[in-house]
């Protein structure tokens, strides 16, 4: 498994208990279990919850599932 499979993966595993839609930044943030904090590794690259507010603008909300936000925050960090 590759980075951004291994990153998307653990995205979507840390949002299991979420409850969907989100419809705010600060909503996602809340969704991960550590909030900003929760960090997603792979090898070297490493990957905060609260860095995904960098590549997220306020077009890309309300997401609808946890595939959802792992889909553009993967795409959105270049891997």
């Amino acid at each position: 498994m590759g980075v951004k499979e291994e990153i998307h993966t653990q995205i979507v595993g840390a949002l299991a208990g979420a409850k969907f839609p989100l419809e705010t930044p600060e909503a996602l943030l809340s969704a991960f279990p550590e909030g900003a904090e929760t960090t997603c590794k792979s090898g070297d690259f490493e990957l905060k919850a609260g860095d995904a507010g960098k590549v997220l603008t306020a077009s890309d909300f309300p997401f609808k599932s946890a595939q959802n936000v792992a889909d553009v925050i993967v795409e959105r960090a270049g891997l």
